[in-house]
């Protein structure tokens, strides 16, 4: 590839360039000065260089602000180096996918990014043009899609990669995505992709193997062909495999490991017991490998998952069971070893262990353990003499076991790809298909066999392919832009592959050669291969080898060891073999092993080549692309590790090389790698050329101007693009920077100049205003001097006051000092006289008083002493009077009367007590703290009382004076006591008998106990049967509303049976006598009769015939059906703001008793009505109109329909049981006042589909709008190119000028007033309105921020300024249009505002706009890399979080409102004041309406 670059010797000063590096492949670097043929350089690591320029890039120094290009083909440098960087810099923003023109380029992220394949991202790329959107793998599938679709022609995608990058992955996204637009033909329970993606884990099982670079390896080639109908449905699918890597399951090398499914058949337990297994080191087939198990793989959980497929694929447990069967036979057989026998050439089995595994194979085959033996240790061939067995030694023995292993292996593996085949339904009618390859990468290691060589000559032919499709596309682009060309050489492959597969001499054929002679060995292919292809230039031979061949691939050269190559090759078919199998008692095995027909040998062996079958089918494989339209995706691994956000530049640089992208990007550079638009090449190159601008506005004109003034050639002029070759857009470049160089010394220059002059006058100035500060200073000094003279004098002055005041008042207060002195003593000697004189007198008083006080208390205790002995002479007489009143009988019982009250007074008095003890004991504590108090209050008195005993203590001679009196009148009193005793004894008497009631009052208590807790039991069980009854009504109420949804469903069975043509309706009612108009009542009136006066005078006559009665009744509801279709089919317009045909509509069914009948079929004849008026006509006009209608109907029906008694009588179960069983609950329409129709069901059910009615019809108005809005936000969301004329004059620093809303914003808002007329003209209430507006903003949020976040072209400046422009002419619209029919239409473009502004977004959705934000006006610099890293971590940090991780918006689907809401919103309608249209009278059914008033008065009080 470098060889075709042109030398870049125009290299300068600062110049960024690439440096080729050993460990990052290429690493940024300046260039510093240059010296004769070399330049000095300084990388990024501040390594400094000399290098020639042969060997440099030029580096595009934005390319650090642009955060990587989406194409490859928009680098300003298209090389290694850019593509290269260009990954890595998208990588690490998590930006995956990147185009190289038609090609896309996915690198493996190593982690889940759910925001990138979820359903809203599908809708977004469906039906995008290519490159529109942000490059994504679905992009390509919906390409290869349409394509399909508008061609008719089948496509393919071929998904390539080595292993570890992701192609697995790739292949079920697309098959996804094919899913997601294609759907499936039939009604199947699983999807196409659903039953490929199920076969994934198994084909996994059996064909995937650990190798040194991943561990879930394919080991063979897959190519999944997708059937479509020609309708674009898919109809069925086909899976076909290409090389199966036979020789892994009997040889493996370290660290690599087998198929996967021996290892989960070991690990699956009970299963592996049953068929013998253990551990896989016991095993030859496994243990050839140190590596078990799989780091964070269990095997038993894959072994389930893979049974789990097995079950989903439809393989039956008997099949399963032969499949594992077969498995544990193959790894039984592989332990068999063979030892020398007693013959010459011949073997046995060498062990009784090697036997035990042998009879373990047999049994497991099912078929007999001799002749197994025989099959492995000896061969037949047949003569003309007969048969002939010839033994064969161990190495052969060994040979033929394996053999046999491989051959049972492969059949195993192609039996399930056509079970699965089965299983995913294949369409042979299907015309067109889109096939995706999922195949095996180039490989080049360190070993090279067999395998690898099989693989690269596939990617040999693969590449071959790829190249002419690129060369092909170069070309229909140079013929799209009408450019004039001639053929561009490129290097083919085709020697290559002539060298690999040409007849009769090449690799293959020589290698079948070989393995056609028993006796040839490697050494002598290897032989013959130099001799024949000695002077090829793709051929070469290693030094350090004989057998080793190096061939020169697309990809780099690679080295085969050819040890392994002859066995390899080898496909041995061994009729004994075969027959063995084919004769096996297990129908699995002998299933896989057809009997094959006889042939006439002179062997048992069927020699087969794998190189020339895997040529077959590589060509089968090319016929089939070639048939088809190719796309390519290439996936890319980043690093070995397989770990996140790691990139090695290495391999991936090696990969890019392999998968043919670097091939590619040469395939560009030799024809014009370079195109840019017109309007992008003026921006950017318009400044060498400023004389130009102003001239002309044809921007194709304007570069060729700016070329030719340049002097360059070779370029060429397309439509829409101009072509540059390789080397070009560098010399724009550095012509660019010339320009800019010199622009910014001129600049400078002037810069410089204004600083100088600017420091000058700011010199002058500070000179001048310093040497007034110093004059300032001069004087300042002078006059402090001054002041500070005449300032000491006056201080002199004041300190001499102050000095003779302080000694006169020194004076003066001395002399004050004495007089007080003296003042003092002459005052307290008359205070001692004055004190001494009040003493006197006080003690004077208080022996006066002393005195006549003992006086007083001597003949105070004279006169009580009197008293006292009169008292006890009178208490003597009244004795001895009741002595003898006690001696009488009478007064025993008086006293017993006496003493049975004071009982019962002490009883009550105890019981009263009882209760006050209580309390008692609460007030007590107080009590006692109070006390406490007192107590300590009464000890101080106490200390007083005892000053004052001494005083007392005169006073107690007198007492014992009174004290022997008092005695004498003590032992009268005992006397007295004496009969008091013999009333205690009846008192005691008393007491027993209230003990008794107390006894009998506690077994009271206790039986009330008893009886409390009889009662507590008795309420627990009443609860327990409220509960239950509870339960029985709540299922009641279940019973009852299935028994509503089964009347329901009955009722639209029987409506759906009454639905027929307004010519059959007669027919239908004429012959069933009961009509289903007619309501179950006495007077047998019809529900749709018109109340003629004739019924009003006399009865209807009994002796009418059914048949008549039928007919007259069919009659009339042909009338009744012939004016409401005309009702809705004709426009009646509006009245007074209402609308005619809502009110015409319910005033005629509350005419017809309609309402309140059991079964009609007059409702559903309405809502069909409305249907087929919404399918014919203009959308525009009819929606609108039944959108008002609908809605008025709707409103009269939920404020004037009350439910029938059964709901009453639910509702009433259902209120019981919230508020008990004795409080029933009612109910009540909105308002208690009003009068309801009694609604029955068919009514209530109208009611229903009137309201699905409203809401169909709102959502058919707003999907219309978003498919009318939609391309008007498509040419919204990108601001237009400016003519260059008026840019010239007035231009911006970036070269764009300054935008206004264009007519593209203005379309929106005109569509907007005209949404808004039409809506208004028609009289919809503004509560639709307000919905509407509110949903149509939210889309235009919606698909302006999702189309921000998916184009890049979008994420610019400018277009912020024009798509901010065009909100504020929103924000005027809705502030015109006011909140009425606005509502919150502005909070609904909050993301877009947002975004637009850069306020508070989600960390996600701003991190999408920081990697996607570049600055097209003024060129600033981007956000930097540090802030983008920083929000990265965060980013993945929220992933970890959050469910759902998009960072686009859903669209809102929803109906906005219910039926209660509608009612809320709109205002009452009396439909009784609107006069119906004049064709109403020409019905006799409604003649009523216009004629009689008393309809419409009984309908106004209805509402």
């Amino acid at each position: 590839m470098r060889n075709c670059l042109p030398m870049e010797l125009n290299l300068r000063k600062g110049d960024k360039v690439w440096v080729e590096d050993k460990d990052l492949a290429w690493i940024a670097a300046d260039v510093l000065d240059s010296f004769d043929n070399k330049l000095h350089v300084e990388t990024s690591t501040g390594k400094k260089v000399f290098v020639s320029p042969e060997k440099l890039f030029r580096r595009d120094p934005d390319d650090e602000e642009h955060n990587g290009v989406d194409d490859m083909t928009k680098l300003t440098y298209l090389h290694e180096a850019g593509v290269l960087y260009n990954l890595q810099r998208r990588y690490a923003l998590n930006d995956i996918y990147t185009y190289t023109g038609s090609i896309l380029i996915a690198v493996n992220p190593f982690k889940k990014l759910p925001h990138l394949y979820n359903g809203h991202m599908m809708e977004q790329y469906m039906g995008a043009p290519f490159g529109e959107l942000s490059p994504h793998v679905f992009a390509v599938s919906d390409v290869a899609y349409r394509a399909m679709i508008d061609d008719s022609r089948s496509q393919s995608i071929l998904v390539s990669g080595e292993s570890g990058a992701g192609k697995t992955e790739t292949t079920k996204l697309i098959m996804q995505y094919l899913t997601f637009v294609g759907g499936r033909a039939t009604d199947d329970d699983r999807s196409v992709e659903q039953q490929v993606l199920e076969s994934n884990p198994l084909l996994e099982a059996f064909g995937n193997a650990k190798t040194v670079r991943n561990d879930n390896s394919s080991r063979f080639g897959k190519f999944v062909e997708i059937q479509f109908d020609t309708n674009g449905r898919i109809s069925g699918a086909a899976i076909r495999t290409y090389l199966l890597e036979r020789s892994r399951v009997v040889r493996i090398t370290d660290p690599e490991r087998n198929y996967h499914c021996f290892y989960q058949l070991c690990a699956s337990g009970n299963d592996a017991e049953k068929y013998k297994l253990s551990n896989p080191r016991q095993f030859h087939y496994l243990n050839q490998s140190k590596t078990y198990e799989l780091e964070g793989v269990s095997s038993a959980e894959e072994y389930k998952n893979t049974r789990r497929a097995m079950d989903i694929v439809g393989i039956s447990q008997d099949e399963q069971e032969g499949i594992f069967r077969t498995l544990a036979a193959i790894l039984h057989l592989g332990n068999v070893e063979f030892s020398s026998g007693r013959e010459h050439d011949s073997s046995v089995v060498k062990d009784p262990e090697s036997r035990h595994h042998l009879q373990m194979a047999a049994d497991l085959f099912k078929c007999d353990a001799n002749l197994l033996l025989a099959s492995l240790c000896t061969r037949s061939i047949l003569t003309r003499e007969g048969i002939i067995i010839k033994a064969l030694d161990p190495n052969a023995a060994v040979t033929s076991r394996d053999t046999l292993a491989k051959t049972v292996y492969a059949h195993l593996f192609d039996w399930l790809v056509d079970k699965i085949n089965k299983s995913v339904g294949q369409d042979p009618e299907s015309r067109f298909q889109i096939g995706v390859l999922d195949i095996y990468g180039f490989e080049c290691f360190k070993n090279n066999s067999f395998e690898q060589f099989c693989i690269n000559f596939a990617n040999e032919k693969l590449q071959q392919h790829f190249n002419e499709h690129v060369f092909k596309m170069e070309q229909d682009e140079y013929r799209k832009e009408e450019i004039n060309w001639s053929y561009i050489e490129f290097i083919d492959n085709q020697d290559v592959l002539d060298l690999i597969e040409k007849k009769p001499i090449g690799v293959i054929a020589l290698l079948d050669e070989a393995c056609m002679f028993p006796r040839s060995t490697h050494e002598s292919f290897s032989m013959k291969l130099f001799q024949n292809f000695r002077f090829h230039p793709r051929l070469e031979k290693p030094k350090f080898s004989e057998t080793d061949f190096t061939l020169s691939h697309y990809a780099g050269k690679v080295t085969y060891q050819t040890e392994a190559f002859l066995d390899k090759n080898r496909d041995y078919t061994i009729v004994e073999h075969c027959n063995l199998l084919s004769s096996s008692k297990c129908p699995f095995v002998a299933g896989i092993f057809p009997s094959a027909p006889e042939e006439s040998t002179r062997s048992s062996y069927k020699f087969s080549s794998v190189s020339s079958r895997f040529k077959q089918q590589l060509q089968a494989l090319m016929e089939t692309l070639s048939k088809t339209e190719p796309h390519y995706v290439r996936c890319v691994k980043p690093n070995s590790l397989n770990r996140p956000q790691k990139f090695e530049s290495l391999s991936v640089l090696h990969q890019l090389r392999c998968g043919g992208v670097l091939e590619a990007v040469r395939i560009s550079l030799a024809g014009y790698p370079t195109r840019r638009n017109y309007s992008d090449f003026v921006d950017r190159f318009g400044l060498l050329a400023p004389e130009f601008m102003d001239e002309s506005n044809d921007e194709q004109a304007l570069t060729e101007k700016i070329l030719s003034k340049l002097g360059l050639g070779n370029y060429q002029l397309g439509r829409t693009k101009v072509f540059l070759r390789a080397g070009q857009i560098g010399i724009l470049d550095s012509r660019r920077a010339e320009v800019l160089d010199a622009s910014a010394r001129l600049i400078q220059r002037r810069l410089r100049t204004f600083v100088t002059h600017q420091n000058f006058i700011s010199a002058r100035a500070s000179a001048i205003s310093i040497q007034a500060y110093c004059r300032g200073c001069l004087s300042r000094n002078a006059y402090a001097t001054r002041r500070n003279a005449a300032a000491a004098v006056l201080v002199q002055k004041h300190v001499r006051r102050w000095l003779s005041r302080c000694a006169f008042v020194k004076l003066v207060s001395a002399a004050i000092v004495l007089q007080s002195c003296i003042r003092a003593d002459s005052t307290r000697l008359k205070f001692s006289h004055q004190k001494e004189h009040r003493a006197a007198s006080l003690i004077q008083a208080h022996w006066r008083i002393h005195k006549f006080r003992s006086a007083f208390r001597h003949r105070q205790s004279s006169i009580i002493a009197i008293q006292c002995r009169w008292r006890q002479k009178l208490a003597k007489r009244e004795f001895r009077k009741l002595k003898q009143v006690a001696n009488e009988a009478g007064a025993l019982r008086l006293a017993k009367t006496k003493l049975e009250k004071r009982l019962e007074d002490l009883e009550w008095r105890l019981q009263l007590e009882k209760r006050l003890r209580t309390s008692g004991e609460e007030a007590k504590s107080s009590e006692i703290s109070k006390l406490q108090k007192t107590l300590e209050s009464f000890s101080l008195k106490l200390d007083a009382a005892r000053l004052a005993t001494i005083n007392e203590c005169n006073k107690n001679a007198v007492l014992e004076k009174q004290l022997d009196i008092s005695m004498k009148e003590k032992s009268a009193v005992e006397r007295e006591l004496n009969g008091m005793v013999e009333l205690k004894k009846d008192n005691a008497l008393l007491k027993n008998s209230m003990n008794s009631l107390e006894k009998k009052n506690r077994v009271l208590e206790k039986e009330l106990l008893n009886a409390k807790t009889n009662c507590n039991n008795t309420l627990q069980k009443l609860k327990e049967a409220e509960k239950r009854c509870s339960e029985l009504q709540t299922s009641v109420q279940s019973l009852e509303e299935k028994l509503s949804h089964l009347e329901n469903e009955n009722q639209v069975l029987m409506q759906k049976t009454l639905i027929t043509s307004p010519e059959r309706i007669g027919q239908i009612l004429g012959e069933k006598h009961s009509s289903a108009v007619v309501p179950a009542q006495n007077d047998r009136r019809s529900v749709f009769e018109t109340p003629t006066p004739s019924k009003h005078i006399m009865p209807f006559s009994h002796s009418l015939s059914e048949s008549r009665r039928s007919k007259l009744t069919a009659e009339r509801n042909l009338e009744n059906y012939e004016l409401l279709s005309r009702c809705i089919k004709e426009n009646l317009g509006f009245n007074d703001d209402k609308p005619l045909a809502a009110c015409v509509i319910y005033k005629c069914l509350l005419h017809w008793r309609a309402f309140e009948s059991e079964s009609t079929a007059i409702f559903n004849i309405i809502i069909e009505g409305i249907n087929e008026a919404l399918k014919g006509g203009d959308e525009n006009g009819v929606l609108p109109y039944w959108l008002s209608n609908a809605s008025a109907l709707l409103c009269l029906l939920q404020r004037n329909l009350r439910s029938n008694s059964f709901l009453n009588a639910s509702a009433q179960r259902s209120g019981r049981a919230a508020y008990g069983v004795k409080s029933p609950f009612k109910l009540h329409g909105p308002d208690d006042g009003a009068s309801h129709i009694e609604a029955r069901y068919p009514a209530l059910l109208f009611k229903q589909q009137l309201t699905a009615c409203v809401e169909k019809i709102y959502g058919l108005i707003r999907d219309n709008l978003k498919k009318e809005l939609s391309p008007l936000l498509g040419s919204c969301i990108q601001a237009p190119k400016a003519s260059r004329g008026i840019a010239g004059k007035s231009r911006s620093p970036g070269g764009v000028p300054q935008q206004s809303p264009s007519s593209q914003w203005e379309s929106i808002l005109k569509f907007l007033d005209s949404l808004m007329s039409r809506l208004r003209e028609n009289h919809v209430p503004s509560f639709f309105i307000r919905k509407l507006v509110t949903q149509v903003f939210s889309f235009i949020n919606l698909s302006l921020f999702n189309s921000l976040l998916l184009r890049r072209e979008c994420c610019t400046f400018s277009n912020g300024e024009y798509v901010k422009s065009g909100i504020s002419e929103l924000e005027k619209w809705i502030a015109n249009a006011k909140e009425e029919f606005a509502g919150t239409s502005w909070h609904e473009l909050n993301y877009i505002r947002q975004a637009v502004g850069f306020l508070v977004l989600t960390i996600r959705q701003i991190y999408r706009i920081s990697t996607m934000y570049w600055d097209d006006k003024y060129g600033t610099q981007s956000v930097s890399s540090e802030v983008v890293s920083q929000m990265r971590v965060l980013v993945d940090k929220d992933n970890q979080k959050q469910t759902s991780n998009s960072f686009l918006l859903d669209d809102d689907m929803s109906i906005p409102f219910s039926a209660e809401d509608i009612d809320k919103a709109i205002p009452v309608l009396d439909p009784s004041e609107i006069e119906p249209p004049k064709f109403v009278s020409e019905y006799t059914c409604a003649q009523s309406l216009v004629k009689k008033p008393s309809i419409a008065s009984t309908s106004k009080q209805i509402i």
